[in-house]
């Protein structure tokens, strides 16, 4: 059932089943911040994400388990991919609090990455990271992304406009980060 395998986290192709717990973190009021969701996710939401998943040429999506137990900590994916720019948007959400600060993370992230550059042949990766969410901005540096730019006041969150921090990292940075 895996199609990435880390040491401690895996990767596996999104399944039907895997939405309750996506729904549950959709809604959970600190992940919606954190992340830049906006609306709620009941059933027939995630039935509408689980077939764009499977009907979009643009985006690769999977959870993330801890094979070991058998537990399903969060969703990933590869968004926005234009080959013929060999570019891609990147997502991670480790929605089960209990796993945060173990480096699952940073786990899902090479095995993406290493996905991304060293199979589909992409030159870059990119990620926006909710300007106050400064753990991310922290964890996507460590990952080996770098700052590109800011979109000024692109959030909107509890009354208050914050900054969207793009950030991304080319393949070149990657195999000097990853493959030494």
């Amino acid at each position: 059932m895996d199609f990435l395998r880390g040491k401690s986290v895996s990767l596996r192709p999104l399944a039907r089943e895997d939405l309750s717990l996506i729904r549950q973190w959709s809604n959970d009021p600190e992940l919606r911040g954190l992340t830049g969701a906006v609306t709620p996710m009941g059933e027939a939401d995630g039935d509408k994400f689980f077939e764009k998943v499977y009907s979009s040429e643009d985006r690769l999506w999977f959870s993330v388990w801890l094979p070991a137990e058998d537990k399903m900590i969060g969703e990933a994916g590869l968004l926005r991919m234009f080959p013929a720019w060999r570019t891609t948007d990147m997502t991670i959400i480790i929605g089960d609090k209990e796993a945060w600060g173990k480096g699952y993370g940073l786990e899902v992230a090479e095995l993406l990455l290493d996905y991304a550059f060293g199979y589909l042949n992409f030159h870059r990766v990119s990620i926006g990271v909710v300007g106050f969410n400064t753990r991310a901005l922290k964890f996507w540096e460590k990952a080996g992304f770098r700052q590109e730019g800011i979109q000024r006041d692109g959030y909107f969150y509890k009354h208050r406009y914050y900054d969207f921090v793009m950030m991304s990292i080319l393949e070149d940075e990657y195999r000097n980060q990853y493959l030494r």
